[in-house]
């Protein structure tokens, strides 16, 4: 429910704008139609001003909707990078020495983790580092996001 009221943003902004416009043209319409300027005025700030803020309102509605077609469309792009460099580093597995895994991982200070492990992510300490930092500094695999395991020294 909340995701099709969401996707109604950019319409209902378009609607919005289209009434302000007809209001603005009434109140203009209704201003022209007596020479008075005292009489013309009721028309000018029911049909000018509020027509004008109602075509804000829509216009702020489309700009939101825009926003946010355009960060679905990131995070999927995102998720489609992340799959690939996966997809990538699994497929790289067969002749390396490390356990059968290559690329980057995210160490700590104590334990290495996956990249998209919530644990390290939270940490200040955690930096992004190769399989060869990992080895050297005899770090332990996180027991939550479960990397693989790296031939590490016995120097514990």
């Amino acid at each position: 429910m909340q995701a099709n009221l969401s996707r109604l943003g950019g319409q209902l902004g378009v609607l919005l704008c289209a009434a302000g416009f007809v209001l603005i043209f009434l109140g203009w319409n209704g201003a022209a139609s007596s020479n008075v300027p005292m009489a013309q005025f009721p028309y000018l700030i029911s049909g000018g001003v509020a027509g004008l803020a109602i075509v804000v309102l829509g216009a702020a509605m489309i700009v939101v909707q825009n926003q946010r077609m355009d960060r679905a469309r990131i995070e999927q792009a995102l998720d489609r990078v992340a799959a690939a460099a996966e997809k990538q580093g699994l497929g790289s597995q067969s002749g390396t020495s490390n356990g059968g895994f290559s690329g980057y991982v995210v160490a700590g200070e104590a334990s290495y983790h996956r990249v998209d492990c919530h644990l390290s992510a939270a940490r200040n300490e955690a930096e992004l580092v190769g399989i060869e930092t990992v080895i050297e500094r005899g770090l332990d695999p996180c027991r939550v996001c479960v990397p693989p395991q790296l031939g590490q020294p016995a120097h514990h």
